[in-house]
């Protein structure tokens, strides 16, 4: 299958004809559409360093011939290969993060591999309901599924070897940390700056600077240190919203003013959403429910507009250096754990669930907290997930019910939760960001949607150096008591402004639920294509119409998200499966 190429010839798939697996590659001819490359990956070692510099096929061909499966770990950097042999042996691998992506499916013993999953796919390639409550529960579809019956995506970290018929799939790179708390804040404050400038320089790669600005810490910090990295004035992009707590904007002029950036904002509307909705949900390979997605394609298209073929963003800070909130509220949970269990057990729990202490709120809200508490990580998420709050049997019909694990998203949210082994809770919950946070949902989203603008997209706070950085960094330097970020903050002090290292944090939210209640336009929209869903037979009638007509006007933040997933969910079946029907 040919792969689709992006703005950016340095940075998009290449497909070629070279031999795969074997001595003198690049002097003759194979089979059209067994070689896969996209990204910049970076070798270490020096022999492949010198071949990659004129030829990465040679280098990935001679890493697997010399390491097989373990050719991947000889790279860093973003990058999906995929190599294909005559005689049937393959390999293939994407980066720690899964930056680039790479989907395959075995037929008749034959691997075929592409940058998306629905390149695969044919007329005869079934929906999968699994992979459909996956995304009602994540709002994403994780790797490997994809929403395609037998097509797979390789997960982050994780290479392919395929053999004598056998396609072997392993996670070839495990989160590891070394806590080192020896140095002064003060070298560790210089040798992060470093790195950080160091970082955006390389993705520059000499281009003219331009990045994604919403005024949060690590937008930023990046705009300040490509000015730096590049001598020059960067062209910022911005997006606003006219709704009360949604817009940050004046956060991004005040960045902008201190950096001196040459800076584009535009305003979304509710009828940018009508017009842009239906165009954004298509152009994923599956449906992917991260409502950020439209206002990051409408600030990329405003780049792209100007010329702009590559945007930095600033994803990775906060799962690199702990700047999640529920990181801190995960800790006050924690904190419980560490009474004694003879105390937990025979004097609190018993006393927070006598009738006078459910009496009173701060009775009820602290009954609430030893619930939350007493359940381990990463079991304890599932008290925060919409699907499950809302109620499965009110939400999915019969049909649909009898056709997914309602317990598997857990069983892999546990198995990822536990490959981080001797660590703190806090690196734990880093490491397990960086597979459901980062590699599921946020990186998918700013690739995808700069993607459809046209722009190629580089994140250098995952630059290699930085998270070997932050995987040294101690736990302490990371969540300072309550404090997010405590590290993070403290080295750039000074180098941003002090309002906006202490501002909430935001990025690019949408006021979907808000504006859905207030346009007509776009409640029509929501309405209609969440009734064709109900249609289908994925989610039942009577939900439909519990959520739009009263819960929706009630709590539009909150019911606004499901409302937006079910929606998304519709149109991307409306392009890519018009004629599904749960049977």
């Amino acid at each position: 299958m040919g792969a689709r190429r992006i703005a950016n010839p340095e940075c998009g798939p290449t497909m070629n004809s070279e031999p795969l697996l074997s001595a003198g590659a690049g002097h003759g001819a194979a089979e059209p559409g067994a070689f896969f490359l996209a990204g910049q990956p970076r070798f270490d070692n020096a022999e492949l360093h010198r071949m990659a510099s004129s030829s990465q096929a040679a280098a990935w061909n001679h890493a697997v011939r010399v390491h097989g499966a373990g050719a991947a770990l000889q790279a860093s950097g973003d990058f999906a290969v995929g190599l294909r042999a005559p005689d049937g042996r393959a390999f293939m691998a994407v980066d720690r993060f899964a930056i680039r992506s790479l989907c395959y499916r075995v037929d008749d013993g034959q691997l075929r591999f592409a940058e998306r999953a629905d390149e695969l796919a044919d007329s005869a390639t079934g929906i999968d309901p699994q992979a459909i409550f996956d995304y009602l529960y994540f709002h994403v579809i994780p790797s490997p599924r994809t929403i395609f019956k037998g097509i797979y995506r390789l997960p982050p970290g994780h290479c392919a070897l395929m053999q004598d018929g056998r396609l072997t799939v392993t996670r070839y790179w495990t989160p590891g940390f070394e806590e080192h708390d020896g140095r002064s804040f003060e070298s560790l404050k210089q040798e992060f700056r470093s790195l950080l400038h160091k970082a955006v320089q390389t993705q520059l790669g000499g281009r003219d600077p331009a990045c994604f600005l919403s005024g949060g810490t690590d937008s930023s910090t990046i705009a300040g240190m490509a000015a730096q990295a590049s001598g020059k004035a960067v062209a910022s992009y911005s997006i606003g919203f006219d709704a009360q707590g949604y817009d940050e904007m004046a956060f991004a002029r005040m960045a902008s003013t201190h950096f001196k950036t040459i800076h584009h904002e535009y305003y979304v509307t509710p009828e940018d959403l009508v017009r842009s909705i239906p165009a954004v949900a298509a152009h994923y390979d599956q449906p992917f429910g991260n409502s950020s997605a439209v206002p990051a394609y409408l600030c990329a298209r405003m780049a792209r507009d100007d010329g702009v073929s590559m945007l930095l963003a600033g994803d990775g800070g906060d799962e690199l250096f702990g700047g999640n909130s529920r990181y801190a509220r995960q800790r006050v949970f924690g904190w419980y754990r560490q009474v004694p269990q003879w105390a937990r057990r025979a004097l609190i729990e018993p006393l927070l669930g006598t009738r006078v202490a459910q009496a009173y709120p701060l009775g009820r809200k602290a009954a609430s907290y030893v619930e939350q508490a007493r359940e381990a990580m990463p079991d304890r998420l599932q008290n925060y997930n919409l699907l499950l709050r809302l109620g499965l049997p009110q939400v999915l019909t019969p049909a649909m019910a009898a056709q997914v694990d309602p317990s598997a998203p857990l069983a892999w949210q546990r198995e990822v939760w536990h490959s981080a082994d001797d660590c703190s809770l806090l690196n734990r919950e880093l490491a397990f960001d960086w597979r459901f946070t980062l590699g599921e949902c946020d990186l998918p989203k700013v690739v995808g949607s700069a993607g459809l603008a046209g722009v190629a997209v580089g994140f250098p706070m995952l630059d290699p150096q930085l998270l070997a950085f932050s995987q040294r960094l101690p736990t302490a330097h990371k969540l300072k008591g309550l404090q997010l970020r405590w590290f993070f903050k403290e080295a750039l002090r000074g180098f941003l402004p002090d309002a906006i290292l202490t501002k909430k944090k935001q990025g690019f939210g949408l006021p979907f639920g808000v504006w859905v209640n207030q346009h007509a336009g776009l409640r029509a929209m929501a309405t209609e294509a969440l009734r064709s869903l109900a249609d289908r037979g994925v989610v039942r009638s009577d939900f439909i119409r519990t959520v739009l007509e009263r819960r929706l006007p009630e709590h539009p933040g909150y019911y606004g998200e499901m409302v937006w997933i079910l929606m998304v969910l519709e149109f991307w079946l409306r392009d890519k499966a018009p004629h599904y029907r749960l049977s």
